[in-house]
């Protein structure tokens, strides 16, 4: 059995010299993070703090080597590969020795009772984790993630969400001070109870006693009768006048206690409800909301604190409950009370029946855009499992994939006994429980869909809009078979996909689900229609997820946005704040004039700045979500050479450059869009680089200051230097034709199709170009540069460089 110390994460205050408090630091060593900090928090903050330490790693360890635990690459170690076991090994040993350098460093008569305590806990924690150091690195990860999480939410106090901090921190003192209540009346109606069997077996005694007057009274011999018979019927009737006014007394106690039994019931629904309904819903919807990119769902360890100690609770009443009516049964007296029992027994079964089915829950969520045939990962947890001992006998946990109508099926408690929609493979794994953090859990670590069963769709539904679920369900016993619970849990819908070409689609379903789906829902119903400022979130939420940027969308950006999807003119965001937007707009229906969809263009726009350009995203370099129109608006001011980037509205996932440059022909010029192909060959910043004539960035920022950080280092070889097989290295060149003369003006005559890197070989003076100059402008009737020569120069050029070159591409080249 562990002690209360060693309990699990916020069930047990550690004790420290008969007080729950902080250790003094001895010395002059740098005090890191929980003496500047988590010293600094007060309250349930404190208490949750302190709930995070025990015998399985004591606070003392944290403080007296956190600058030791706080340097080491804790993150670094992946708790699910076995390779990985070496390196937690070498922390444990480092963590060790760190412990007995420090116990040998103590001095004095204090020194000396430090240094043989902190020799103690090296040698527990060497015994704890020798043969898991794994659980070391897993119980260190859980501290340090809880104590930045502490101190992060007390700083926030300060802030202007300071407000929703506190209204949390009032509704969590409010759940800490009903447990208190609670236990209060637990420990309350114990001593009743314990008042109850005491005036139970004193009352059998005398009823006992009374037997026994009666068995000598009718045992008297004739001699006797006269002598002692009136004595015996006194005394017979004062016990039994005794046991009469007793057993109104026991009934009374009776009653009263199975009152205080139906009170504390109340107040526990009560605070179930409040945790179960309230908190564990909101940590599911954030769960949810993290799938569309919001912030993290958190922790589930104050939750699983607050589950065990109902399940304690409720454990501890059910036991008073079946002692009450064991009382009852031992000695039968009529009366009310075995219905209040019967019907309270009901009630506290109902109780911890919703515990538990409620607490099993999918700490890793299956990914929402599922691929056959690859593997995958989820984590279901069992927040009681520990305080109900369930892993003395671990249940095993199996995982199968259905269809939307056989999870409404499900949930209507209709027989759907082995329904399922496809083939999981690995789809079994029995619960494991963690000591050191007390939790018990299924890790699917290899699953792989093998197949998927599709059902009849609904009109011009198609297969990315289907939508499935992996349902994971267990049985296990608790309370030595006392009650066995058959539990099941369902995953956030899933879309099953064959192709990567269907991702972008299936993800759009997912996130119209993960953003609007309501509370309680019949699977998986979401509205067909949103209004324009719901979408704005999800899609703000998403873009900077996506982007990795703290750069969201701005009131410009989402009014170019509604300007696309309503196909409107007005440039006021208010005027979209009661327009409503289908799934259909979203998704579905085309662009006005364009072959794909509004999620399509943003998902292309995504997609081209994470892989390419996000550090110019983040710069504020790039201007994107303007059209052309408004380009040449912001830049008819401006002086030439300025420039700007804008997402493209014809081709999805690309970026065009828009500048000014006044000449005979135009003022304005738009240069074909760029996309992931394209940046692949050659990065944005080189691109610009190239360009002499682009100088201002929108607004007014020079070029180089903005991206020659981004420009890729072009070698200074030796006059001689040569490559080891003779040839010289080419480097491909951005060049517009129409500004070829005006580049080689402003470098110094040096701007061809293709420049040589620097080499003696080649001669300064002459151009050789792949194709010769066209003095007329190649424009297309928009005015945009058609650069599909260019990039036939740049695939020209890949494959050069795959086999021996030419000279005549070179001259004076080595042959």
């Amino acid at each position: 059995m562990r002690t209360p110390a060693a309990d699990r994460w916020g069930t047990g205050e550690p004790v420290l010299n008969g007080c729950a408090c902080w250790p003094q630091h001895s010395d002059g060593e740098v005090q890191m993070f929980m003496d500047y900090q988590a010293q600094q928090l007060q309250g349930d903050a404190l208490h949750q703090m302190q709930a995070l330490y025990g015998q399985h790693f004591p606070i003392e360890v944290r403080h007296y080597l956190s600058q030791w635990i706080e340097s080491q690459a804790w993150d670094s170690i992946d708790l699910d590969n076995p390779q990985d076991n070496i390196k937690a090994t070498q922390l444990l040993e480092g963590l060790v020795q760190e412990l007995q350098k420090k116990a040998e460093h103590q001095v004095g008569e204090d020194g000396f009772l430090l240094k043989i305590k902190l020799g103690h806990y090296a040698t527990q924690l060497q015994n704890t984790y020798d043969r898991c150091p794994m659980e070391l690195v897993r119980c260190i990860r859980h501290i340090l993630y809880n104590e930045q999480r502490l101190v992060r939410e007390a700083n926030n106090g300060t802030s202007p969400a300071g407000s929703l901090v506190d209204a949390m921190s009032q509704k969590h003192l409010q759940i800490n001070q009903t447990f208190e209540e609670l236990r209060l009346v637990t420990q309350d109606t114990e001593n009743e109870l314990k008042k109850l069997q005491q005036t139970q077996e004193y009352f059998i005694i005398q009823y006992q006693e009374s037997l026994r007057i009666q068995a000598q009274f009718s045992q008297l011999n004739p001699q006797d009768r006269l002598s002692r018979e009136t004595a015996l019927q006194q005394k017979q009737v004062s016990l039994e006048a005794w046991l009469q006014r007793e057993a109104q007394t026991l009934q009374q106690y009776r009653v009263e206690l199975a009152e205080k039994h139906q009170k504390t019931l109340q107040l526990l629904r009560k605070q179930q409800t409040i945790i179960l309904d309230d908190e564990l819903i909101q940590w599911k919807r954030r769960q949810q909301l993290a799938g569309n990119g919001g912030p993290p769902e958190g922790s589930l360890d104050v939750l699983q604190s607050w589950c065990e100690k109902l399940a304690e609770i409720i454990w501890q009443n059910r036991q008073q409950i079946r002692r009450a009516e064991h009382l009852c049964q031992q000695l039968p007296i009529p009366g009310p009370v075995e219905e209040m029992l019967a019907e309270v027994n009901a009630t506290i079964t109902d109780i911890i029946s919703a515990l538990v089915t409620s607490t099993f829950i999918i700490e890793k969520q299956p990914p929402q855009v599922l691929k056959t045939q690859t593997k995958f990962a989820a984590t279901v947890r069992l927040l009681v499992g520990g305080k109900l001992n369930v892993h003395m006998n671990p249940p095993q946990v199996k995982a199968t994939i259905i269809s939307e109508q056989q999870a409404k099926s499900l949930l209507k408690n209709e027989n759907t006994r082995n329904d399922c929609s496809g083939e999981i493979l690995n789809n079994c794994c029995v619960m494991e429980y963690h000591q050191a953090t007390g939790t018990l859990s299924a890790h699917f670590r290899n699953m792989s869909l093998k197949r998927i069963k599709r059902s009849d769709r609904r009109g011009a539904e198609s297969v990315t809009e289907e939508k499935f679920t992996v349902l994971f369900e267990s049985q296990f016993s608790v309370g030595g078979n006392e009650l066995v619970f058959q539990v099941k849990t369902l995953s956030l819908p899933v879309v099953v996909i064959v192709h990567g070409s269907q991702d972008n689609n299936a993800t759009a379903t997912v996130l119209w689900d993960n953003a609007f789906a309501e509370p309680g829902r019949v699977p998986f119903a979401v509205p067909d229609k949103v209004l324009w400022p719901q979408l704005c979130d999800a899609l703000n939420m998403k873009f900077k997820a996506e982007v990795q940027s703290n750069r969201g969308l701005t009131k410009e950006n989402l009014v170019f946005l509604a300007q696309k999807l309503f196909n409107s003119s007005s440039g006021h965001l208010e005027d979209y704040s009661s327009m409503s937007v289908s799934w259909s707009q979203f998704n579905r229906e085309n662009l006005p004039g364009r072959n794909y969809t509004f999620w399509q263009w943003f998902d292309g726009v995504m997609e081209v700045l994470k892989k390419h350009l996000k550090p110019h995203w983040n710069d504020g370099a790039i201007l994107g979500f303007v059209n052309k129109q408004q380009a040449h608006d912001l830049l008819i001011n401006k002086p030439d050479g300025t420039f700007l980037l804008r997402f493209s509205d014809s081709e999805i996932g690309g970026i065009t450059i828009a500048w000014k440059f006044d000449s005979q022909e135009r003022m304005f010029w738009n240069l074909m869009p760029f996309t992931t192909r394209d940046f692949s060959i050659r990065s944005l910043a080189d691109r610009l680089g190239d360009l002499n004539y682009l100088i201002y960035v929108f607004p007014d920022r020079p070029k180089d200051e903005v991206y020659s950080k981004y420009y890729t280092p072009v070698p200074c070889e030796p006059a001689t230097a040569k490559a080891v097989d003779g040839y010289v290295k080419p480097q491909i060149k951005q060049v517009v034709p129409e500004f070829v003369n005006a580049s080689a003006d402003s470098a110094g005559g040096s701007a061809t199709y293709m420049d040589q890197a620097p080499s003696p070989a080649v001669c300064s003076q002459a151009h050789f170009n792949m194709y010769p100059q066209n003095p007329d402008p190649v424009l297309d009737t928009d005015g945009d540069f058609d650069l599909d020569d260019t990039m036939d120069v740049a695939r020209r050029v890949e494959e050069l460089l795959g086999r021996p070159m030419d000279s005549q591409w070179i001259p004076h080249a080595q042959s």
